[in-house]
């Protein structure tokens, strides 16, 4: 008997509410109703929608930029169209997918649910907060195609103050305003886990996820004003002249990088924190065993949120900074990596004498592991003074952030889609084709990056569209893994929302999980709950199935 079956027959488990006026996809079906709703669930929704359009967009610019480089000398796009394009890929990934695709989406959708609140604290802070996201995001994806801003997603200076065009401007603006998004999204997040637990959900009976969440809203409210500032000075520079920046003017460029970094290197745990909380979900729901090291897990996350703050420095190895502050930044960033193999080593061991089930969620799941494995240890090889000097500035840095962003963030928001798909839907989706997406994933990421390692060591310089003749094969399979890439990013897409209309109607537990979330219906009820629930059990308590192995 399938879990599914299980939860249907058991007389104690929540019946499908799928169409009924209850749920909360049908308790109000206007337009009006979604534009202005105060539920979270659906403001979740929303994100949802909002990150899947600019991913698309991200996504085309990307697979342009690897157009350009099957040929060595430059001949299908121009030195600025060819700039433009990677900009273009790398503001709207970074900024308007990478960052707010596990908070803004499951954060929204699940974090009172698995706490027992039946809202939010700031309800309308919570709307508020995607209005601005979303006309910031739109303002500066027009801003950036259409006038063709060439920066890069780093800004940096002193060439967004005095070479780039007049353009530039409104896209610093248009990230200034988003920053705030980010800022209400995690205050309301702390204020939420701090105010309205369920009776008895006690801080180490919260679900991982919810530590992660936690985490990533400290660093959201430490940090983005740092973001804040740096932009505004680069406008003031540049409207102003006033000399921030800008050496010929009496300004210094290192600054910039420093006051970039500190910001947009908590902003890497941005992204992957909810990914490891998405996955500490899902291993132990498809192992079928209690999350190994629960605690360590937990402190885990308080610690890369806080330690991450300290090892800004290793991207500006080779920009000038005293040998002393080198050193103490190169054994910071090795300091970063330990809390990171705990979560690493913890989820291994959950699977260790596990009853896996290799479901699709599983499958991206251990294909995460992976690749974030990879990742991780090439940051180590970028930590090390002497390592970095060489492959600083190179496709090695752009295979490492990869294989940290894509491999990591994006592979574990495709496992908990598919994980929690059933519970925003109350439908499943076809599982062969799972399945098949998640292989042509994962192959074609591997494909697309693994060989960027060889051209960056090789010496190929990033941000460049002609290159020596030698490296056209491995430009060329990159190219190619790069396709296979994208259809495996487009099955999901197709099978989704063919799932909407056509896929079975959903059990309350189709994956015989444990957390709050699985005790109620799918869809679940616009309020969450018809009581408070009294939290009495620990998390990931899959003791008796552990027994009976």
């Amino acid at each position: 008997m399938s879990p599914s079956d299980t939860a249907l027959r058991d007389p104690l488990t929540p019946r499908p509410t799928l169409g009924r006026p209850d749920d909360y996809l049908h308790s109000e079906h206007t337009l009006r109703s979604w534009l202005l709703t105060h539920d979270h669930k659906r403001i979740g929704i929303l994100y949802l929608l909002s990150i899947t359009f600019f991913f698309i967009i991200g996504a085309i610019a990307a697979g342009l930029v690897r157009l350009s480089l099957i040929v060595p000398n430059g001949m299908i796009f121009s030195n600025d169209t060819y700039n433009r394009l990677f900009s273009i890929h790398g503001i709207v990934m970074v900024w308007f997918f990478l960052i707010p695709s596990i908070p803004n989406t499951f954060g929204n959708f699940l974090l009172p649910i698995m706490i027992g609140a039946k809202e939010v604290a700031f309800p309308r802070l919570n709307l508020l907060s995607w209005y601005i996201f979303m006309v910031a995001s739109l303002f500066t994806l027009a801003d950036v195609v259409i006038g063709g801003v060439d920066t890069g997603w780093t800004f940096y200076a002193p060439f967004s103050t005095t070479f780039s065009s007049a353009w530039v401007v409104p896209a610093l603006i248009g990230v200034i305003v988003v920053g705030f998004s980010s800022i209400l999204t995690g205050l309301n997040f702390v204020v939420t886990v701090h105010t309205m637990r369920a009776p008895g959900m006690t801080w180490f009976r919260m679900p991982i996820f919810v530590w992660t969440m936690y985490a990533t809203s400290l660093i959201f409210l430490l940090a983005t004003p740092v973001l804040t500032i740096t932009m505004l000075l680069l406008l003031m520079e540049r409207g102003f002249h006033i000399g921030v920046f800008n050496p010929a003017i009496g300004g210094d460029p290192v600054l910039f990088q420093h006051m970039f970094w500190f910001y947009s290197h908590p902003a890497v745990y941005i992204m992957v924190l909810p990914g490891m909380g998405v996955i500490s979900e899902v291993v132990p729901a498809f192992a079928q065993r209690r999350l190994f090291g629960y605690r360590f897990v937990a402190y885990a996350s308080i610690a890369l949120a806080t330690v991450t703050f300290l090892v800004w420095g290793h991207h500006m190895f080779v920009n000038g900074m005293s040998e002393y502050a080198s050193i103490a930044f190169s054994i910071m960033s090795f300091v970063v990596a330990v809390p990171s193999a705990v979560k690493v080593y913890n989820w291994t061991a959950t699977m260790y004498k596990g009853a896996i089930k290799l479901r699709t969620p599983m499958i991206f799941a251990m294909g995460y592991v992976g690749l974030f494995v990879v990742g991780g240890i090439t940051g180590l090889y970028l930590a090390t003074l002497g390592v970095d000097e060489h492959v600083h500035d190179t496709y090695f840095v752009v295979a490492h952030f990869h294989y940290i962003m894509v491999g990591g963030t994006s592979i574990a928001f495709l496992a908990g889609l598919h994980y929690w798909w059933p519970k925003f839907t109350g439908r499943m989706y076809p599982e062969p084709w799972g399945v098949v997406a998640a292989l042509f994933i994962f192959i074609g990421f591997n494909a697309t990056f693994f060989p960027q390692f060889i051209l960056g060591y090789l010496g190929m310089p990033r941000r460049y569209h002609e290159y020596p003749p030698e490296f056209q094969i491995l430009n060329v399979l990159s190219s190619v893994g790069a396709t296979i890439l994208g259809a495996g990013y487009l099955f999901p897409m197709i099978y989704l929302v063919w799932s909407l209309r056509f896929g079975d109607p959903a059990p309350a537990n189709p994956w015989d999980a444990k957390g709050l979330e699985w005790t109620i219906a799918s869809p679940p009820p616009e309020h969450n709950f018809a009581r408070v629930p009294q939290v009495d059990f620990e998390p990931y308590d899959y003791s008796e199935r552990e027994q009976r192995t």
